[in-house]
């Protein structure tokens, strides 16, 4: 189930230019291999200064480094695409665990800026290119949102806040920018098989309440993520902006 194409459709992006933050591994990977095989140009951001310093094959894309704590880099990246039509955020991370807590206000705040406020920077930078797209369509910006972002979760405060923020964030921005032919959207991913979830989804324990609650019965893969992404910056959705898309299985449905 983690495929990156469907055999009932297919998109096409050929010549167009996509921006994956975080598109080294897991959700973001995803995307980029999906855009990719679309025919994209896909640009991918990570932490690491090199492509070349990643276990996985990256040779498909552009690369550059990005912590996107550092505004910085944030403008850099900005500057170094000489086209844009879309722009998929995904660099994120919930900060509990390893010692920590997002309930110490300094860790907290860190996490609305790794979540949020980084989504906002990079969008902002990049909105003059995303402006003159000619993309069928309008031009995109989306966001991955998540089941934190409408039930609270007492360990990821701050995570939750932000991906709740990015919700309303997305709706704001679709308003402002709709006149440029700028869509807006956000996908809120269930439970997903990621590196970050594996300890999560091991934990049996943990695991059996989202399953109860989820009527499809299985996590998500990050190809199932990548495919409502695919969808909502395609001319197919040239209608729907300010939206968030859950992908969950039936998770958010159930009372």
């Amino acid at each position: 189930m983690n495929r990156i194409d469907w055999p009932d459709l297919t998109f096409d992006y050929r010549g167009r230019h996509v921006l994956v933050t975080g598109g080294t591994s897991g959700i973001g990977a995803a995307i980029a291999a999906a855009y990719h095989r679309a025919g994209a140009h896909v640009c991918v951001t990570g932490t690491r200064a090199a492509a070349a310093d990643y276990p996985e094959d990256l040779r498909d894309y552009s690369y550059l480094p990005l912590n996107v704590l550092d505004n910085d880099q944030i403008e850099n990246v900005a500057r170094a695409l000489p086209h844009l039509d879309i722009l998929v955020q995904c660099a994120g991370v919930a900060l509990s665990g390893d010692g920590g807590s997002e309930f110490d206000p300094d860790i907290f705040e860190r996490a609305l800026q790794i979540n949020l406020s980084s989504f906002y920077r990079m969008a902002l930078a990049v909105q003059p290119k995303l402006a003159v797209s000619s993309l069928p369509g309008g031009a995109s910006v989306i966001g991955i949102a998540s089941m934190t972002s409408f039930f609270g979760n007492p360990v990821v405060p701050g995570y939750g806040a932000a991906k709740a923020g990015l919700v309303q964030l997305s709706k704001t921005l679709a308003i402002a920018w709709a006149g440029q032919g700028i869509r807006v959207n956000a996908v809120a991913a269930g439970l997903t098989e990621t590196r970050m979830t594996a300890k999560h989804i091991a934990n049996d324990q943990a695991l059996e309440p989202v399953m109860q609650r989820t009527p499809l019965k299985r996590v998500a893969q990050p190809g199932d993520v990548a495919g409502a992404v695919l969808f909502l910056t395609s001319s197919a959705a040239a209608f729907i902006t300010g939206q968030t898309l859950p992908v969950d299985g039936g998770y958010s449905v159930v009372g």
